[in-house]
C-alpha cells in the first residue's frame, strides 16, 4: 500500500490550479491527432469537483449552439496543460447540477465581488 501512495504522490502536479465551484474557467487540454499534438480550449462553468488526491476530477459545463456540453477532466492529468480562471462565481452549493435544467439568464452564476 505504501508503494501505491508513493507512485500516486509522484504523479501529482506540484502546483495544482486553484479554482472553486461556480467559477468560469478556461481549460487548456492537449489533443493528440496522429503524430501531431495541439492544445484545445474548453471554457465553461465548473459544476462539480470529485474525490481528492491523484483521482480528483472536475466537471465543466457550457452551452454550445443551444446544446449543453459537459466535460470531466482529471485535475492531475498531463493532458490538462493549465486551467485559467476567467471569473469567480458566488454559489452556495458543492454541486451545481441544477444548472442542467435551466436556460438563459436563470442559468447564470452571480459573480463574486
Amino acid at each position: 500500500m505504501d508503494l501505491l501512495k508513493a507512485f500516486a504522490s509522484e504523479q501529482l502536479k506540484e502546483e495544482a490550479p486553484v479554482f472553486n465551484i461556480g467559477d468560469t474557467v478556461r481549460v487548456h487540454n492537449k489533443i493528440k491527432e496522429g503524430n501531431r499534438e495541439r492544445i484545445q480550449l474548453f471554457e465553461g462553468t465548473v459544476i462539480a469537483r470529485k474525490n481528492g488526491g491523484i483521482s480528483e476530477t472536475f466537471t465543466v459545463r457550457r452551452v454550445s449552439y443551444g446544446v449543453g456540453v459537459e466535460k470531466t477532466f482529471p485535475l492531475h492529468s498531463p493532458n490538462v496543460e493549465k486551467v485559467d480562471v476567467v471569473r469567480k462565481g458566488r454559489v452556495r452549493r458543492a454541486k451545481l447540477y441544477y444548472l442542467r435544467d435551466r436556460v438563459g439568464k436563470s442559468a447564470k452564476v452571480k459573480e463574486k465581488i
